[in-house]
């Protein structure tokens, strides 16, 4: 449970960058929870307490981590270079390659909202995989 709570956390975090929650970031955020099995009172619930990051075990899963992440800095059809640093900052900490990040990044602009197809995403993935 306090995977899924981190990983909530960390797309909480991204969704406070610009001081703004925006509607379809939460809405976004309560999709995601769904999905998690998190209750919206618990998803608001977690918006106010400390909750240390702590990183999927399988790279598969940090890799989803991330792009829901992804996901979630287009959902407003804006992308600064906070929510850039903080997406950044966040896959390091996950534990991903540098070039895979960048390249995810990089190729994220060429889809709309950002949604890279499962297969790209995969091989830059593949490409840069230790």
């Amino acid at each position: 449970m306090n995977e899924k709570l981190s990983l909530l956390k960390e797309l909480i975090k991204l969704s406070r960058v610009d001081k703004e929650v925006r509607d379809e970031e939460y809405q976004f955020l309560v999709i995601i929870a769904k999905t998690l099995g998190i209750s919206n009172q618990e998803l608001d619930d977690i918006f106010k307490k400390y909750i240390e990051f702590t990183p999927p075990k399988l790279e598969p899963h940090r890799i989803l981590q991330f792009q829901r992440l992804v996901l979630l800095a287009n959902v407003d059809l804006e992308l600064d270079k906070k929510e850039l640093s903080h997406l950044k900052k966040a896959g390091f900490l996950l534990g991903l390659r540098e070039e895979a990040i960048n390249k995810v990044i990089q190729e994220m602009h060429n889809h709309e909202r950002g949604l890279i197809p499962e297969k790209i995403l995969i091989d830059i993935f593949k490409v840069f995989h230790n």
